[in-house]
């Protein structure tokens, strides 16, 4: 059995709130933070339940499993 980590990020929208991995391009949301979260994680396992009957998962395991990960946040002005 893999373990595989992976990021989320959420943030608030008019009617809820929205959640996303980077990694592989999934989000999800729900009505709360905490909802969103667990709805992403429901929406990343079969996401990669897919990949592995694919054949894809060599594909993203490094993505999800290196330890090194930065998040950081910029600007742009227009």
């Amino acid at each position: 059995m893999k373990v595989f980590d992976y990021t989320v990020v959420v943030w608030k929208e008019k009617e809820g709130y929205v959640s996303k991995c980077p990694e592989l391009g999934v989000a999800s949301c729900g009505d709360s933070i905490s909802d969103a979260v667990e709805n992403l994680k429901e929406a990343v396992e079969l996401y990669l339940e897919n990949a592995e009957t694919l054949g894809l998962l060599d594909d993203i395991e490094e993505s999800l499993t290196t330890k090194e990960k930065f998040t950081t946040r910029e600007k742009v002005i227009r």
